[in-house]
């Protein structure tokens, strides 16, 4: 029906039924009144009728698609009727000088009856006509709140959906054996088992967007052992800007299960520094510098410049990111390699960035061990070159990208960029320019991480690969550790390391266990084995030495640390000598160098 003829309709109804009730009500009080020559009766059907359609129009009734109407919908019919009514009440005080309670309240109730029903006949209809005849799947949704909520509504009204809500299940108590949106809400998840079996459920949704990841584990463990499949809600941020919809499911992540409460921006203290901004990021085309871009552009800087050796890969971001934020923020794509210093003082002159963001490194430990030169060119030289052209062009505040690796370092990995955090602490005490670091643990999704090699292995049925059953690592996802970075420049008032609480280490045995089941396999079918600490690998990370830990976080779950700078001459030396020497040499040094050990010397007094 078009609006013009589903507008004719509602205003003819509901002048029937303003019209009709308050003549009923008026005959039903005094049955031997002559209704057509009454003055009271005329002023006061006339000002019904004529309040009636100014209200609905002041609250959209006729807008309103009344085949998805709900509780606010009813809301805004009893504020109109109830207006109406009052209005009609005072024009009789004023021109009849008096009031007549009983028929204007036999009035209200016919009004709220008769026009609420009408639009619950036609929620009836639209539901009546696009009912679905095919076998649907009996569906427990995990979570009675307002996202579980929302999700029954969106599979009820869907016409084309395969699932059919039953019932749900809350840990709290106090909504348990009450009824929500028709379903009764069964219990904690104790009673999950049961009522799999009970109802026959074949599909389970998990709609708690604040659910522990512990919690998490729990539910999944349990619907994996009655062979029902569980998939969660999209995130909800991407349902409030319209991404994805509520309806639109995925299955349960790795990530889902390792992760821990969302980290809390200081939203405040990040625009200040940003918002109206020039931001440059080195490294955007990866995984830790796309996301900060992303995150960037949330804060409405005026420019953001993508500094990256790939083009392919600054292409895509450079599109995405135009796309999304064409018209408001400028986004400029530099090809250019760190290691090439002049490239990096002509960026920084032609674009003068407030912010630097430097996540361009690399990360691979053990092709690190075999190449340590190289490593030091691009971890350690790359760096110095970002961090000079920054300090010579005055940039407000620098942030260096540094790994937990770099803590009592057994690796040419962690130690250069050990050594590239002691260069930015030399910087910082001659610059203008804040100078700070921001360490965390292994990042989950990205290029370097071992959840995609666990998927390719488990594709081509086992086995997984651990170096070792007692090896462990901290774990995050790529936006978590996107905020910290970005947070850590608000926080930057110069020379710090900032670390995350990233909570206890996880096995990298367990990882793989919980994605060998969250593939729908068991650990008979995919097989774990153990194939030794490859070169420069640790049993154990760390985020900050004891010399360096701080007892108390100076924001939420982010701890600062004063790592102490030594040993300039070495690193200067490092710097302008590297290239003399041989690459086991290299790797002695720098191991050397960042555990604070002295140094062969020869090789200093070259």
């Amino acid at each position: 029906m078009t609006y013009k003829k589903r507008l004719s309709l509602l205003m003819l109804l509901d002048s029937f039924i303003v019209l009709g009730s308050i003549y009923v009500s008026y005959f039903i009080l005094v049955p031997n009144l002559n209704l057509y020559t009454t003055a009271t009766l005329t002023i006061s059907a006339v000002t019904l009728f004529v309040t009636h359609h100014l209200f609905a129009y002041q609250f959209h009734l006729y807008k309103k698609a009344w085949e998805y109407a709900s509780i606010h919908e009813l809301t805004l019919i009893f504020k109109a009727v109830t207006l109406s009514i009052l209005c009609t009440a005072i024009i009789q005080f004023i021109f009849i000088q008096d009031i007549y309670f009983r028929t204007l309240g036999i009035a209200w109730m016919m009004h709220l009856l008769l026009i609420g029903g009408v639009r619950l006949v036609w929620r009836m209809k639209h539901d009546w006509i696009n009912r679905i005849d095919t076998e649907l799947k009996p569906t427990l949704i995990i979570g009675a709140g307002a996202a579980g909520t929302m999700v029954a509504k969106q599979l009820k009204q869907d016409n084309k959906r395969e699932f059919d809500p039953v019932a749900f299940v809350d840990d709290d108590k106090r909504k348990h054996k009450l009824e929500i949106v028709g379903l009764p809400v069964l219990g904690g998840k104790e009673v999950i088992k049961g009522s799999i079996e009970k109802f026959g459920i074949q599909k389970i949704i998990i709609a708690i967007p604040s659910l522990r990841a512990s919690d998490l584990q729990d539910i999944y463990t349990i619907c994996k052992e009655s062979g029902i499949k569980a998939q969660i809600i999209p995130k909800i941020e991407d349902v409030m800007v319209g991404k994805l919809s509520v309806n639109q499911f995925r299955d349960v992540e790795v990530e889902d299960l390792l992760g821990r409460e969302p980290i809390q921006l200081n939203i405040s203290s990040i625009s200040e520094y940003v918002k109206g901004k020039t931001v440059l990021v080195t490294g955007a085309g990866g995984s830790i510098g796309s996301e900060i871009c992303r995150q960037i552009c949330k804060f409405n800087p005026k420019k953001l410049i993508l500094v990256g050796h790939g083009e392919n890969s600054i292409y895509h971001i450079e599109m995405e990111l135009r796309n999304k934020f064409a018209g408001s923020i400028e986004v400029v794509p530099m090809i250019g390699d760190i290691q090439d210093r002049s490239r990096m003082f002509e960026i920084m002159e032609e674009y003068q960035p407030n912010v630097v963001y430097h996540a361009a490194a690399h990360k691979h430990v053990p092709l690190m061990e075999y190449n340590p030169k190289e490593a030091v060119k691009n971890n350690v030289i790359g760096t110095k070159n970002v961090a000079d052209a920054a300090d010579t062009f005055n940039v407000d505040t620098f942030v260096l990208i540094s790994s937990d690796k770099a803590v009592n370092p057994t690796n040419v990995m962690g130690s250069t960029k050990r050594i590239a955090e002691m260069i930015i602490q030399q910087l910082d005490r001659i610059s203008q320019t804040k100078f700070v670091a921001v360490r965390f643990g292994n990042v989950l999704g990205s290029r370097g991480s071992v959840i995609p090699l666990f998927k390719k292995q488990i594709k081509q049925g086992g086995p997984i690969t651990v170096t070792d059953p007692k090896m462990t690592r901290y774990f995050m996802t790529i936006p978590e550790a996107s905020r910290l970075v970005i947070q850590a420049g608000a926080l930057a008032n110069g020379g710090e390391v900032f670390v995350l609480d990233m909570g206890e280490p996880v096995k990298i045995v367990d990882l793989a266990k919980n994605l060998i089941r969250l593939s729908g396999y068991s650990s008979d079918e995919i097989k774990i084995e153990y194939s030794g600490i490859r070169p420069g690998e640790k049993m154990y990370e760390e985020l900050l030495n004891d010399e360096e830990v701080h007892d108390k976080p100076i924001f939420p779950k982010i701890f600062i640390g004063k790592a102490v700078f030594e040993r300039e001459e070495e690193v200067d030396f490092l710097v302008e000598k590297f290239e003399t020497l041989r690459s086991h040499e290299v790797k002695t040094f720098v191991l050397n160098l960042a555990n604070k050990k002295e140094n062969i010397k020869q090789l200093v007094s070259k």
